[in-house]
């Protein structure tokens, strides 16, 4: 079975990267970004750099500007790409109130990334985003009371902060929910609950909640029972390269569980898993070896 909450350990660096451009929001001494950004989104980048520049030298606290310049050190969009720099003016977009530029440093912060470690100051910056309901930064927020340095989790407050995250369509949280509900830590363990969970994020393209979900479907547990469409499911996820997908995949297409048993795709299947890092010896027989007895006789 899926260790779920090892799935809860998302690396940071890959939060950084994968935050999507937004439009940066504007704040009381700070009006939406014009010229800046529109250049920013057009790819002219060395206009985007002046323009930015030169609304920080009419107002320092321009916490639009500013995280604008880290996000064009962040990507090397138009100047060599420098993680400590974005860094320093993420940093300085945080502080004249720029909820993005507050996630971003706090992230860096956590993982030594561009910033130096630290995490009492991760935690600040990462508060303040979520003062702002930036989802990463209330998602991260869960995990850390997940893990509460050393101390024991603390799930009550982990999933506060997933269902905030949940709400603005986050899918880690939703998936995050999920784990929590069919395993009732932190809330009661109600698997139709973590059901409905696992399906709102594996709508939203998440591959491990498409696992789940699909495991839960096709046992019938917390949802009616539907082998064909959990294994839809499960192909979805390992399509995306889900290696626990890949590995039940092949098992269902060995024995045509909900489907047409199909050897060749099962072994198929079996092979990408394994590429994936995911080695099952019961399933050695599909390249021609004798199927494993179990304890109990028979195949």
């Amino acid at each position: 079975m899926l260790d779920c909450f090892a799935l809860l350990a998302m690396t940071v660096c890959v939060a950084l990267y994968l935050t999507p451009v937004v439009a940066w929001s504007a704040t009381a001494d700070a009006p939406a970004p014009d010229f800046a950004f529109g250049a920013y989104q057009r790819g002219d980048y060395a206009v985007a750099m002046k323009e930015a520049k030169k609304r920080i030298a009419a107002n320092p606290k321009d916490a639009a500007a500013l995280a604008l310049i880290g996000r064009l050190y962040l990507e090397g969009a138009g100047v060599a790409r420098d993680l400590s720099i974005a860094m320093e003016w993420f940093k300085r977009g945080a502080d004249a109130g720029d909820g993005e530029a507050a996630f971003l440093y706090g992230a860096a912060a956590l993982n030594g990334a561009g910033a130096p470690k630290n995490r009492a100051v991760a935690r600040a910056y990462l508060e303040k985003a979520a003062a702002q309901d930036h989802p990463a930064a209330l998602h991260l927020l869960g995990e850390l009371a997940l893990e509460n340095e050393g101390a024991p989790s603390d799930f009550g407050k982990a999933a506060d902060y997933f269902r905030r995250a949940a709400a603005k369509g986050d899918a880690d949280s939703l998936y995050a929910l999920g784990v929590l509900y069919k395993t009732g830590k932190g809330l009661p363990k109600d698997e139709r609950e973590a059901s409905e969970w696992f399906r709102r994020a594996a709508d939203l393209e998440f591959a491990p909640a498409m696992v789940e979900f699909a495991v839960l479907q096709f046992n019938g547990v917390g949802v009616p029972r539907d082998r064909a469409a959990a294994v839809q499911w499960f192909r979805k996820a390992a399509m995306k390269g889900n290696a626990v997908a890949q590995n039940r995949l092949a098992h269902i297409l060995a024995q045509g569980l909900g489907v047409e048993a199909n050897l060749a795709e099962a072994r198929e299947w079996r092979d990408k898993a394994r590429e994936a890092g995911l080695n099952d010896p019961s399933l050695d027989y599909l390249s021609g070896a004798p199927e494993p007895r179990n304890p109990n006789g028979g195949k």
